[in-house]
């Protein structure tokens, strides 16, 4: 059996998980793509069963249905053999891991603004980045929570002034995603966001399950085919509902069980005409 860990934007393209890459462990990593379908072809060739990881905390459904895609090509040439695992997490796990970042910094100097740092990707996802911090402030104990979109040094140093024209005394850096190190400023680097042994336990569960649900019929596929639904412009009908014109087809909403485990269910919504 082999793991493919596939990142996109919160990964660097893949490049901030090759500590992850392991051979023992049959785990190997790839960027959405090209890439991505080579070694799948060259894994499935070989006779292996693959399960493909999304490694993204919810902020990147473009990359998963990609994925997803990718996938349905190959699937039905290797049937039973790949399975699309569900997203390493969500915007509420990431929210989590930054409160714990939060909490860290707070340990020290109960003074410190801490600075969310991710690379430029694109409105979307970054809008929700800043939605994302907006509430690890709410809920946390620091004066100042802020959002860098920074690609190297110089942009995330740039947003430590800017912090410290505000008032703050001492400012803590803490990555949105699965780099292990930020850029060199003068604030402290809290990187990474999960230790290492962190990130493998939740790749196991999502593996496992994973499994367990091929096994019983379901390659997770269609699933992701749907993670980018309502994402971004694209499927806005504000626009063509204020002229009069309506769209019916499903919309799928998630459930969450006692037990902690979401599904969706697609009903159907009409949006009529307005009568003139």
């Amino acid at each position: 059996m082999r793991v493919v860990l596939v990142g996109g934007h919160e990964s660097s393209d893949g490049a901030d998980l090759a500590r992850f890459d392991d051979v023992d462990e049959r785990v190997s990593v790839a960027a959405p793509g090209r890439g991505l379908h080579n070694a799948l072809t060259a894994f499935l060739d070989d006779g292996e069963t693959v399960v493909v990881l999304p490694m993204t905390f919810g902020r990147n459904p473009t990359m998963v249905a990609d994925t997803a895609k990718t996938l349905k090509w190959l699937a039905p040439r290797h049937p039973g053999r790949l399975s699309l695992a569900a997203p390493f997490g969500q915007p509420d796990h990431l929210i989590a891991w930054l409160r714990t970042a939060a909490n860290r910094a707070r340990a020290t100097d109960a003074g410190t603004a801490l600075l969310i740092v991710a690379p430029h990707s694109n409105t979307f996802d970054e809008a929700e980045l800043h939605r994302i911090a907006y509430l690890v402030a709410a809920h946390g104990s620091l004066p100042e929570v802020a959002v860098a979109i920074a690609d190297d040094a110089d942009a995330l140093s740039g947003a430590v002034q800017r912090l410290r024209r505000l008032g703050a005394t001492r400012v803590a850096a803490v990555p949105a995603g699965f780099a292990a190190s930020l850029p060199v400023t003068d604030a402290e680097d809290l990187a990474p966001l999960m230790s290492h042994s962190a990130v493998r336990r939740v790749v196991h569960t999502r593996v496992r399950d994973a499994l367990t649900a091929l096994a019983a019929g379901g390659d997770g596929i269609d699933q992701g085919l749907a993670a980018d639904h309502g994402h971004g412009y694209a499927h806005s009908h504000a626009f063509e509902e204020s002229q009069g014109h309506g769209h019916s087809h499903p919309h799928p909403h998630p459930h969450t069980h006692a037990d902690g485990t979401t599904h969706a269910h697609g009903h159907p919504h009409e949006h009529h005409q307005l009568q003139h």
